[in-house]
């Protein structure tokens, strides 16, 4: 919590150029107007909470996703041009979250917060980690861009290890995983380069 609320400090050079990209987007294109927040349904540690996040749907597609976002958002033209051009790539969406960390909803790492019918999914086939550990803003998927590896195989030996490891192997890992995070932000890995 003290690093999330630190980091929405930090970076307010960078929630103020997100909001005039954003301004500037909704006054030049008037179909990307509409929020600047939105709300997802999504779990952490088995309790249901409002994942906050920055608009980069336009407001049409965002009311048609109904709660899941992410299939939408690979489509560039569901996309808003701050969404595609400054959000996505740098996954500047995903800073609101921080006060979804700061509220205790969330952890700074751990597997990524889904929604409903995916955990279902998971659990109907006997995993039921999501239910155990809290989320995270990032986590070993977010940080493993080109992998051939499911979600499962990366966030498994992460939850054994918060589970099972000593508290200084499971900070030693956050950071380096926080570090990885950061260099991917700055490659522009994000979905709609």
């Amino acid at each position: 919590m003290a690093v999330s609320g630190t980091l929405l400090v930090a970076l307010t050079p960078v929630w103020a150029a997100v909001f005039g990209a954003v301004a500037i987007d909704m006054l030049c294109c008037p179909r990307d107007r509409g929020r600047l927040f939105y709300r997802e349904r999504r779990i952490s540690a088995g309790r249901a909470f409002g994942l906050v996040k920055f608009r980069t749907l336009r407001e049409d597609v965002l009311v048609e996703a109904a709660g899941h976002v992410r299939p939408y958002e690979a489509e560039v033209a569901n996309l808003t041009w701050a969404g595609r051009r400054v959000l996505k790539p740098i996954y500047l969406d995903e800073l609101p979250q921080l006060w979804n960390v700061l509220r205790g909803e969330m952890s700074l790492v751990g597997p990524r917060p889904w929604p409903d019918e995916l955990i279902e999914r998971q659990l109907a086939r006997g995993l039921d980690y999501r239910l155990r550990v809290p989320a995270g803003w990032t986590g070993p998927a977010q940080v493993s861009k080109g992998l051939e590896l499911d979600f499962e195989e990366l966030d498994l030996p992460y939850v054994a290890l918060l589970e099972r490891g000593s508290p200084g192997d499971v900070v030693r890992h956050d950071v380096k995983v926080l570090w990885q995070t950061l260099r991917t932000m700055l490659r522009r890995e994000g979905l709609a380069n």
